[in-house]
Parts: C-alpha cells; sequence; structure tokens
C-alpha cells in the first residue's frame, strides 16, 4: 500500500470484515462490484514450522480457497492483469542452490511445510491454465522470506527474523543470560525488506508478462546462526545463544536465483542491517502502543 502511494491509480482492499477470500459467492461479488484493473493476490495464511505442521488441513485449504476464488473471479470480472504471491517453499527441499525457476516440481517438498508449498504450487498453475485458455495476463511472483514494519511478531505463528527479533528484545527487557533458537541454526535463509518486495511487485506489474513464475529475493542467505548473531548485535544483547536441538532444522538451505528479475532491471535496496534497524524501530514503537494500551 506505501509503494502503491506513489503511482497515478486508486486503490483497492479486501478488508476481513469487508469479504472472506475463502468463500467464493463473497469474493466474486466483491470484484464483480468494485471492477479492478489490476489484482495482487497478497492474501495467504501463512506461518513458520511449528504453524504449518500444526494446522496442516487450514494451511492447505484456506490457501486453495483464497486463491482460487480471487483468481477465478478475477478472470469473471475481465481484470487486466493479476499478480499472485508464491512463496519459496514451493521449490524441493534439496534443491541445487541458486534456486532457480525452472526448479519447480523436480523433487519432494519440505515435509514440515509442504501443505502451505503445495497450495501455492496450485496457484501458479492456476494462473497459467487461465492464461493459457483464457489468454489473460495473469502472472506469478516467488518472494523470498519476507520482513518489516507491520510483521507478526507472535512467537507461535510468527517466521524465523521477527519471531528472533521478539525473543532477543525480551531477553534484554528480562536482563536473561541467554535465548534459544529452534535447531541447530545451520539452515541457511535470504531475508528481504518488504519495501523491497513491493517496489519489485510493482515493477514486475509494469515490465513482465509470461507464462512462468519468476523469483524476487535479496541475492545473498545467511545462517539461522549468524541471524541471531546480528540481531543480538544491532538490538544490544550481550548473553548468550542456546540451541534447542528437539525442535526441526526445515529445508537446509532456501536461497533463490533472482537473475531474471535482475535481467529485467530491478534489484533490491535496503540491506538487511538497516532493514533490521528499522524494523526493531517499528516494533519497539508498536510495542510500547500495546503495553501502554
Amino acid at each position: 500500500m506505501r509503494r502503491l502511494e506513489r503511482e497515478d491509480c486508486s486503490l483497492l482492499t479486501a478488508d476481513r470484515k469487508q469479504v472472506d477470500l475463502t468463500v467464493q459467492s463473497e469474493t466474486l461479488m466483491f470484484l464483480q462490484d468494485t471492477k479492478p484493473d489490476a489484482v495482487i493476490v497478497a492474501a495467504a495464511k501463512v506461518g513458520g514450522i511449528w504453524a504449518n505442521n500444526e494446522y496442516p488441513a487450514d494451511f492447505l485449504y484456506e490457501n486453495l480457497a483464497i486463491e482460487t476464488n480471487l483468481i477465478r473471479g478475477a478472470y469473471a470480472a475481465n481484470v487486466q492483469k493479476l499478480l499472485f504471491l508464491g512463496s519459496s517453499c514451493i521449490y524441493p527441499k534439496h534443491a541445487s542452490q541458486p534456486i532457480s525457476e525452472e526448479a519447480l516440481l523436480s523433487g519432494p517438498l519440505e515435509p514440515t511445510n509442504e501443505w502451505y508449498a503445495i497450495a501455492k504450487i496450485a496457484g501458479i498453475k492456476l494462473c497459467q491454465a487461465f492464461r493459457k485458455q483464457h489468454g489473460c495476463d495473469f502472472i506469478s511472483a516467488m518472494p523470498t522470506n519476507l520482513y518489516g514494519p507491520g510483521d507478526n511478531f507472535d512467537l507461535t505463528t510468527s517466521h524465523v527474523l521477527p519471531a528472533l527479533m521478539r525473543k532477543v528484545h525480551e531477553a534484554n527487557e528480562n536482563g536473561a543470560a541467554s535465548f534459544e533458537i529452534w535447531g541447530t541454526g545451520a539452515p541457511r535463509r535470504e531475508f528481504l525488506h518488504c519495501d523491497d518486495c513491493a517496489d519489485a511487485l510493482v515493477y514486475l506489474l509494469k515490465n513482465y508478462s509470461a507464462e512462468e513464475h519468476i523469483n524476487v529475493g535479496f541475492g545473498t542467505d545467511i545462517s539461522i546462526l549468524e541471524l541471531a548473531e546480528k540481531l543480538s548485535r544491532i538490538l544490544g544483547f550481550e548473553g548468550s545463544i542456546e540451541k534447542d536441538t528437539t525442535k526441526p532444522d526445515g529445508t537446509p538451505r532456501k536461497l533463490m536465483s533472482s537473475e531474471r528479475l535482475a535481467q529485467l532491471g530491478w534489484k533490491p535496496s535496503i540491506s538487511l542491517d538497516q532493514g533490521i534497524a528499522e524494523t526493531y524501530n517499528w516494533f519497539l514503537q508498536h510495542h510500547l502502543e500495546k503495553a501502554t494500551a
């Protein structure tokens, strides 16, 4: 929304109080009434390893319902352009690194989030099917791990960077000697600031029209342990980091190749250190507001 405010367009949103995107009739009515020129399918049920593993039916069904209703509804409402957002978890657990778009469906998925991954793969294929059968200008983009202002910092349902940020913050607040990370800390992940991602998506809406999905990544990755150490340094925590090896590591490495996007003329501009500092400032403000409310 912040990025689109710089464009010459009117912004429409599908607030949860306004429309339940898992209900086909509500979604179709919303699209028919608002008649958008373009649709960005960012809505999804998301979460980290624990949430994906604990609620497989919810993750598969709700994501299938949302994307099916929106993509089919966009076709029925004569939407000119649709951008569907997937996830890097669509790729095989042991895909060659960095992961190119061609790796899709080339091997088994990571078991802890295969339900979400299968739903997202179905969304990509649905966009391709409507493009093939009906000539719709529907495209798909695969962002890497995102973080930034407005993130979810709930320790049960959040992704790794905001979860670790909250753990480090609370260790500081409580004067703790250490904080805990899941697994060995060895898995490597790639992180892209949400503002960079938004800029890339607007760029794709303007400059990309093809059947194949396209990766949207940062270009370098970092181990979970290195991320925890970086967060400790930026947030000023001087204690130790404990590893809970009874918890799963997940996919060993997920570094995507964003070469195709770079060739189109787009690259990220927000460094991980800068992005973490900005996100923490937002978290502090939000955290203090909730604490005093």
